[in-house]
């Protein structure tokens, strides 16, 4: 009986995305041989998980967690390929426990968080059986840890929008906030926050614009000027009308209430992710050729 290495194991976890102790079961059963260990797993798991896993994950779930005493709050991204394993109910409790285990455990990154124990293994063995099992490539992409002296707020809005708002004020103006946050998608909380790259880019954007007006050059610089500062007020938290009543602002809002918000985190289902598009008729044509060939 040929030794079974964890080299072996990682390598032909790398090659089929297979669970590691399926890998492992494999490898001893084709006595140490890869290929052979490979067409086991293929078999058992009907090619699944080799093929899901560079397929790109753009839809999903966010899920929210916060502790009975709104202290202690986290949200977690995990991806999947279609919206309909987004309803799978395997899927589901995998991302909810998942925000669980955030809070308790207090990953340091992904890296840790994988690592972390779950179930009979680790939160990547669970993710990777589950890949097996559903047949779809699963991703987990983000999370964050929030804990306080102040409270916690959270809405999220059909799976695919969260936000976990860090507050001080009654119950009400949290929920309120959180549910600003989820409907208008603030990038910071006020102008601070805002990325200097993106603000230079709306100047650059403006003064482009400005300059083709022909107007004097103390002008030019007034309308650059009000342009960005109309940026920011659209994209930061506190400057944007409130959505329940758009005649005050946010902060305004907050300051009635003798409430303030401290932070808040937004996640959206996908956001920034190149979603493939599939022209079925190229692919049938560049199958047919191959086919041909």
């Amino acid at each position: 009986m040929a030794a079974i290495t964890a080299a072996m194991v990682k390598e032909l976890r790398e090659k089929t995305d297979a669970p590691m102790m399926e890998c492992k079961k494999a490898l001893t059963e084709a006595d140490g041989d890869l290929a052979r260990a490979e067409e086991l797993l293929r078999v058992k798991l009907g090619n699944k998980a080799s093929k899901a896993a560079s397929r790109v994950t753009a839809e999903g779930l966010v899920a929210v967690y916060v502790a009975d005493d709104k202290k202690l709050g986290t949200i977690v991204e995990v991806n999947c390929e279609t919206d309909f394993v987004a309803k799978n109910e395997d899927f589901i409790a995998f991302v909810n426990d998942l925000a669980v285990k955030v809070a308790h455990e207090n990953p340091a990154d992904l890296n840790a968080l994988n690592d972390t124990a779950m179930g009979e293994g680790t939160v990547e063995s669970t993710r990777s059986a589950l890949v097996g099992k559903i047949g779809e490539n699963i991703t987990v992409r983000r999370f964050q840890r929030i804990q306080t002296d102040q409270q916690l707020a959270h809405y999220v809005h059909s799976g695919r929008i969260g936000a976990l708002v860090e507050f001080s004020g009654d119950e009400e103006t949290g929920k309120d906030v959180a549910m600003h946050v989820a409907a208008t998608r603030p990038r910071a909380l006020d102008a601070s926050g805002v990325d200097a790259a993106d603000i230079e880019q709306e100047r650059s954007i403006a003064q482009q614009k400005a300059a083709e007006s022909g107007k004097p050059a103390e002008i030019v610089s007034k309308m650059v000027e009000g342009t960005v500062q109309k940026f920011l007020k659209e994209v930061t938290l506190l400057s944007q009308p409130f959505v329940k009543d758009d005649k005050q602002s946010v902060e305004q809002m907050l300051k009635a209430r003798n409430a303030s918000v401290q932070q808040f985190v937004l996640y959206v289902v996908g956001e920034g992710i190149e979603k493939q598009s599939t022209d079925f008729a190229a692919e049938v044509a560049a199958q047919q050729a191959a086919a041909r060939s």
